[in-house]
């Protein structure tokens, strides 16, 4: 598996993965929001012969402070280590950069889904910490949770 990026411009390869994460991405005008920005915002793909089977996008809030914008793994290629790749190289890019946090948004626990349930503790396995619940942010049916992680100290 070979990682590719800062630039992607791969948007079918991504809304192929976005589109098989019906669970994750389910809601239509957001799906291609994040595949459109796939092509706009810096980030990283992992290809596995000529295939993309996952993506990462990065957002610039701050020049110390970025945003995971998007991240997804092909439905049949989960749990294989692919998005720890993703989010390792994307921290350690930043770090380089001198970012000092990167945060990343999901839905937050008050929310019943299974689906995300299992995507805040990938997180928090990754060491990002919940910052702040934000429950009309996206809309009353999806509050969004804020975690963040301390990247290091600024580069100078």
């Amino acid at each position: 598996m070979v990682i590719i990026g800062p630039e992607l411009n791969r948007e079918d390869d991504c809304e192929e993965i976005l589109r098989s994460l019906q669970k994750w991405f389910g809601i239509e005008k957001a799906l291609q929001m994040y595949v459109r920005n796939s092509s706009q915002l810096p980030g990283f793909g992992i290809e596995s012969g000529e295939q993309l089977v996952g993506f990462i996008s990065l957002k610039e809030h701050f020049q110390s402070a970025w945003e995971v914008h998007c991240i997804a793994v092909l439905v049949k290629e989960r749990s294989k280590g692919i998005g720890t790749k993703l989010l390792e190289h994307a921290e350690s890019w930043l770090a380089s950069k001198g970012v000092r946090f990167l945060q990343i948004k999901t839905i937050a626990d008050t929310s019943p889904d299974p689906y995300y349930a299992e995507t805040r503790e990938f997180y928090l396995r990754k060491g990002y910490d919940p910052m702040e619940v934000f429950p009309e942010l996206w809309a009353p049916t999806n509050p969004a949770l804020q975690l963040v992680k301390y990247l290091g100290p600024p580069n100078n």
